[in-house]
């Protein structure tokens, strides 16, 4: 037999169809290569073009105003001579910037181009013979309501108004005065007016005025005559007392319930009108280290404003001391570099505000944001008369017999990094507060727009729902990738990741429509579940071991955990059952009703533990999913190698598994509590929406997110408050990179330091 010599065959590496093997494999690399490059690169693209388009949005609300020389087909307006006779007692602007109102001590209501100063109607108020004007008084300047106050003791109400129409398709404006009480006089005082105020609302309105030492109240009750549609006029007139200094200026506050009053130097007094005896001086104070040049009430009339001869703005308004009795209080001040204010103008639809020094310097303030928008000097001494349009776009200024127009752009005064995150002490509250209302139901409101409310309440839903969550999620994954057989994990997770897909708008309608109603017939039955149930577990657990080995081999070796299921639901059963009972013991009524009334807890029925228990459910299976991956996928030799070296399966867990499983199950936790801060529809639906800054877990809260889908369709686009909802999406989206970025680098840093196991 001879022995054949066997070689290795011919393999021809160069062949056509091993290069084209070759070269597809290599053309398909870099397709996938490229596809993934090209993937990863547009995600980062997305990214930051949201962060831009975001920052985009954000950036105009923190601009400084601006003011020019008003602009009239690209040249500016330039000043004219004022048009009229005599000394200013009173500038305005109609909305549309054409058409200015001059009312002079003379008794002339001037109305003048605002861009040339031609005059455009004329109106000679008819005073009474051998009087002459003494004083002025404005209710408000979104009214358009003033009153000149005479020597014989009368005042002569009027208000100018404008008319808009189209022939042509051009717009016309028409100016008019009005008398909204009568053509007549009205007798105020048997005293010269040498001060007055005016102010009112709907059919109630009052004028006082007098000599510096005596005023006198005149009050307007207004009624239409049902037959001639007349507006017919009752008046009462009564003497004031004294007021115990020398009144300067007056101010009535709209509901004319209260007077204040401006003394010699910096003297301020508070009159109670509306008091048993008729009238009251409740207090008397300092309102500045100055003397007093301006008095104004703000926006609303509720907040006075006080500027002096040392330039300062100061704001005060009433708040109820512990004695419950009403204090005029100085909420905050505002400084004009040391120069005597010369004028004030208000803004007609915002708690914002003009002023003018001495040195022509102007300064733009907003009470609510306490902040100054701009301070520039513009002329070369102090204005005599100002004006601010109603839309706040221009300002009308008189100067020494010159009157000028002004382009403002002061869009987003009432922000500021205070009015968002700091408390604010707003009018009508008795101290600082963080507060979030949008909006009201009429022009005088304070827009509130701190942030802190918000996310105090974002964090709070995403504590109560990881809370609930985390334990159950990660409790279960341990168990179903470590102990749980293969045929019955292959069952139960794919049950619990299937849960992720249920839309959340359904978690949120069964939470909001039949879990809080649940919850609050059965509060107790939930606590004692809460506890009922892990000692129910146990017990089990613990009989089960215990229990015949005859009994124990009827089950297949690890599905004992499926007799579980019975076990939760008739300890469930058996907690709700004997709730009441409970209740009845120890509180001797329903648990909601002795929370509220001997812990003084307010309870909400839509609250954080309704928003705990249904976005739990909703995070669950996130983390869940995660952690069950992370645990399954540690190296099986790691474990067998721990077993064989004599540790339990519980040691080997603790030691080896969770370790190395540790950046996965980290990277789990980051992801549910992203999943539930950025929650919307189950929040939107099940909190109440009610924007407090309270942990009680019994109370409601409102998040970011759920403001934002709540306001934004009824946001004014471009608006303050439409783009405080953008630095709202903002300031999610900077929290959720934050919170990536810290759950990145902790990630990194476990797999470094459990990688080598």
């Amino acid at each position: 037999m001879s022995s054949e010599k066997l070689t290795a065959p011919d393999l021809n590496f160069n062949s056509g169809s091993a290069r084209r093997h070759r070269n597809l494999r290599a053309l398909k690399d870099k397709i996938a290569s490229g596809g993934i490059a090209f993937g990863g690169i547009s995600v980062i693209v997305a990214i930051l073009l949201i962060f831009f388009y975001l920052l985009y949005e954000v950036l105009p609300l923190f601009q400084s105003a601006s003011i020019e020389p008003w602009q009239e087909q690209d040249a500016e307006v330039q000043p004219y001579a004022v048009p009229g006779e005599g000394k200013t007692l009173y500038l305005a602007l109609e909305e549309q910037v054409r058409i200015g109102l001059r009312v002079t001590d003379q008794g002339q209501m001037v109305f003048f181009d605002s861009r040339s100063g031609k005059v455009i109607d004329k109106v000679t108020a008819e005073l009474p013979l051998d009087t002459n004007i003494t004083s002025f008084a404005l209710a408000s300047d979104n009214s358009n309501t003033f009153a000149l106050g005479l020597s014989n003791g009368q005042a002569l109400v009027y208000k100018h108004a404008y008319k808009s129409t189209y022939p042509n398709g051009v717009r016309v404006i028409t100016p008019r005065i009005e008398y909204p009480f009568g053509a007549e006089p009205i007798n105020v005082s048997d005293l010269p007016l040498e001060v007055l105020a005016l102010n009112g609302y709907e059919e109630n309105w009052a004028l006082i005025g007098g000599t510096q030492e005596q005023l006198s109240s005149t009050r307007l009750i207004l009624t239409e005559n049902l037959i001639t549609e007349e507006i017919e006029v009752d008046i009462t007139t009564s003497t004031l007392p004294s007021i115990g200094l020398q009144a300067t200026r007056l101010q009535l506050t709209p509901d004319q319930h209260w007077l204040l009053v401006a003394g010699p130097k910096n003297k301020l007094a508070v009159v109670e009108l509306e008091t048993g005896n008729g009238a009251d001086v409740s207090q008397v104070i300092e309102a500045s280290k100055g003397r007093i040049t301006d008095f104004r009430l703000l926006l609303g009339g509720n907040s006075l404003l006080v500027g002096d001869d040392q330039g300062t703005i100061s704001q005060w308004f009433l708040v109820r001391d512990e004695n419950n009795a009403w204090q005029l209080t100085k909420v905050r001040s505002f400084s004009a570099h040391n120069s005597s204010i010369s004028t004030i103008a208000l803004e007609h639809r915002r708690k914002g505000f003009i002023t003018l020094n001495q040195l022509g310097q102007i300064d733009f303030y907003n009470t609510t944001a306490a902040r100054t928008s701009m301070s520039e000097q513009i002329l070369q001494r102090g204005a005599q008369q100002s004006a601010l349009s109603p839309r706040s776009d221009a300002l009308l200024l008189e100067q020494d017999g010159m009157v000028s127009l002004w382009q403002i752009h002061n869009e987003h005064p009432e922000v500021s990094w205070s009015a968002l995150w700091e408390k604010v002490w707003y009018e009508g509250y008795e101290e600082p507060e963080f507060i979030w209302q949008s909006s009201a139901s009429n022009n005088d409101f304070e827009p509130k727009y701190s942030l802190m409310p918000l996310a105090f309440g974002t964090l709070k839903a995403a504590f109560y729902a990881m809370l609930l969550a985390t334990p159950l999620a990660i409790c279960g994954a341990i168990y179903t990738a470590y102990f749980m057989v293969p045929s019955m994990r292959r069952k139960v997770k794919p049950f619990i990741e299937l849960m992720e897909a249920l839309p959340t708008v359904i978690l949120g309608f069964l939470a909001g429509l039949w879990l809080a109603p649940f919850i609050e017939v059965n509060l107790a039955g939930i606590f004692v579940t809460l506890l009922v149930v892990p000692a129910s577990i146990l017990g089990f657990a613990f009989a089960w071991a215990n229990a015949p080995k005859t009994l124990r081999y009827l089950i297949p070796e690890g599905w004992d955990a499926a007799l579980l299921i019975p076990v939760v639901m008739l300890a469930t059963m058996f907690s709700f059952w004997i709730a009441p009972g409970i209740e009845q013991v120890l509180f001797g009524t329903e648990m909601r009703y002795w929370v509220t009334n001997e812990l003084g807890i307010p309870y909400d029925q839509r609250n954080a533990l309704v928003v705990g228990l249904a976005m739990g459910f909703a995070v669950i299976p996130t983390i869940f999913s995660i952690t069950e991956d992370a645990i399954f996928a540690v190296p099986k030799h790691l474990s067998y190698g721990s077993l064989a070296l004599g540790a339990t399966p519980w040691q080997t867990l603790v030691r080896v598994v969770m370790p190395t499983a540790s950046p996965g199950i980290f990277s789990a936790v980051m992801i549910g509590m992203g999943r539930a801060v950025g929650e919307t529809m189950i929040v939107l639906m099940a909190t109440g929406n009610t924007p407090i800054m309270d942990a009680n877990i019994f109370e409601g809260m409102r998040t970011l997110a759920a403001n934002i889908a709540v306001e934004m369709p009824e946001s004014e686009v471009d608006s303050t408050h439409f783009r405080i909802l953008f630095l709202a999406a903002f300031v999610l989206f900077l929290f959720t990179f934050v919170v990536n970025t810290i759950a990145e680098t902790v990630r990194q840093r476990l797999r470094k330091k459990y990688g080598s196991l």
